[in-house]
C-alpha cells in the first residue's frame, strides 16, 4: 500500500470513529426526551443549522477530498 493510500485510509478511519462517537453521544443525550417527536432543537444546532447538518458536512468533506485527489494526480501524472 502506498503512503498516499495509507494517509487517506487513516483520515477516513478517523472521520468514521469520530462520527460514531459523536452519534452515540448525541443519541444518549436525546434519550432524555422519551418519545417526544417534535422536540425543540438544541441551541447550538439552531445557531449553526448549516454547519451541524450531516448532509452538508458530507458534501463539503467529499468536495475537499476530491480537490486533494485532483491536485495530487495533477501534480504526479506524467505523460
Amino acid at each position: 500500500m502506498s503512503m498516499y493510500t495509507l494517509i487517506i485510509l487513516l483520515i477516513g478511519l478517523g472521520i468514521l470513529v469520530y462520527s460514531l462517537v459523536y452519534t452515540l453521544f448525541i443519541g444518549k443525550e436525546r434519550k432524555a426526551i422519551k418519545g417526544d417527536i417534535d422536540a425543540e432543537l438544541p441551541d447550538n444546532v439552531q445557531k449553526h443549522a448549516y454547519i451541524r447538518n450531516p448532509i452538508f458536512l458530507t458534501y463539503a468533506i467529499c468536495f475537499g477530498i476530491l480537490l486533494v485527489m485532483i491536485t495530487y494526480f495533477a501534480l504526479t501524472w506524467t505523460w
